[in-house]
């Protein structure tokens, strides 16, 4: 599968040492994602409030990631510590309008 994100499906593209992951915020993904952090329009709350935690950020990615091949989740955190969170934020941004409004 090419790790290209499609925005016509409601992909977002985060580069990690320099290779792109593609979260796509499936039913599944956040309903996944929400039975870990509790419910996403608190998590959207605690966001648009600067209150969102690194640990709750790296959940909801790792939840939305199209394919695990390549690292797993510790890895990940590692990955997007080093990209720093500037790297995430519009990524993040993007991800939780999806939630609150669906795909475009």
């Amino acid at each position: 599968m090419s790790a290209v994100a499609n925005p016509h499906r409601g992909e977002l593209s985060l580069v990690l040492q320099g290779v792109e992951h593609v979260l796509r915020p499936t039913f599944s993904a956040l309903v996944a994602a929400e039975q870990e952090l509790g419910s996403l329009f608190h998590l959207v709350e605690r966001a648009s409030g600067g209150e969102l935690k690194l640990a709750e950020l790296a959940t909801l990615f790792w939840h939305c990631l199209r394919e695990h091949d390549t690292l797993d989740r510790e890895a990940f955190g590692d990955a997007l510590v080093q990209a720093g969170l500037t790297a995430c934020a519009p990524v993040l941004r993007a991800l939780l309008a999806q939630v609150l409004k669906g795909a475009a």
